[in-house]
């Protein structure tokens, strides 16, 4: 575990870095941090990878400066880690807000340090609706987040994990602790930071970089996910990347748990190992 320098050369990010051999990057969702990952960094670590995850800005126990928080720095942070700790041939796998990191890391910085990359719950290609975009969320559903979040962030983050994890469906497949454990990780965010990113996850157009991905891809999504829903999201991914592969989960959440987790893991497996 370690600190590199952000692009802005001022604000400290966090990461972990667990194993040895081919590198597997792993970038988390809005409000989490890196423990978010922690099951599949042990895992690809006991498999002969090297697991390494980041604190994205301002959350988790990376510094909280008062700006960058957009997709453009967070994909720019990213490259920081990658190139102070000389990563090649890395397989970068992304998360919800994470998997727009990685999206706009490529669009940025090309893939020349990367070998393979996984969507899951993915916000490319555009979270937001517009005329071009009749299936994505319409604005108020994000205002209604910036509110909820800057009135009792607390008690937003936990009413969140219902619908995260499917837990206001029947028979939920999660434990009480998984949405402690989300509540606590969401807490660590800074206030403005979890403001800032609620824009950027939701109105960054990822449209561009997804057709600069040149590398064997991953898209995993599941079918229920009531916070990314597939039909704008992966379902749209997979028509501007060349070749993907698409995994659906029947019926899992945004948050994978239980099952549905030991599918995604080991799907995740079989990527990277091919």
């Amino acid at each position: 575990m370690g600190t590199v320098n952000a692009a802005d050369g001022i604000t400290e990010i966090y990461y972990k870095d667990w194993g040895t051999g081919q590198p597997v990057v792993f970038s988390h969702g809005w409000p989490l941090n890196a423990d978010a990952w922690d099951q599949q960094l042990v895992l690809v670590a006991e498999n002969g990878f090297r697991a390494v995850a980041h604190d994205r800005r301002g959350h988790g126990r990376s510094d909280q400066p008062w700006g960058g928080h957009d997709m453009d720095t967070y994909a720019d942070d990213l490259a920081e880690l990658m190139d102070t700790l000389n990563l090649r041939d890395t397989i970068l796998v992304g998360h919800s807000t994470g998997g727009g990191e990685v999206a706009r890391y490529i669009g940025r910085h090309g893939s020349s340090r990367v070998a393979k990359v996984v969507l899951l719950g993915a916000v490319p290609p555009l979270m937001l609706r517009t005329d071009d975009n009749p299936d994505g969320t319409p604005i108020e559903e994000f205002d209604a987040i910036r509110a909820g979040v800057r009135a009792d962030r607390s008690q937003f983050y936990q009413d969140l994990t219902a619908p995260f994890y499917g837990a206001d469906r029947p028979d939920p497949d999660v434990s009480e602790g998984a949405r402690d454990a989300f509540w606590l990780m969401s807490m660590q965010v800074g206030l403005k930071a979890a403001l800032d990113c609620i824009k950027a996850f939701s109105e960054t157009d990822f449209t561009e970089d997804l057709k600069r991905f040149d590398v064997p891809t991953l898209v995993a999504h599941g079918d229920d996910d009531q916070i990314v829903p597939i039909k704008a999201a992966a379902l749209q991914s997979v028509k501007l990347i060349k070749d993907p592969t698409l995994k659906v989960y029947p019926g899992a959440p945004h948050g994978l748990t239980g099952g549905y987790q030991e599918a995604f893991n080991a799907d995740l497996m079989e990527f990277i190992r091919s």
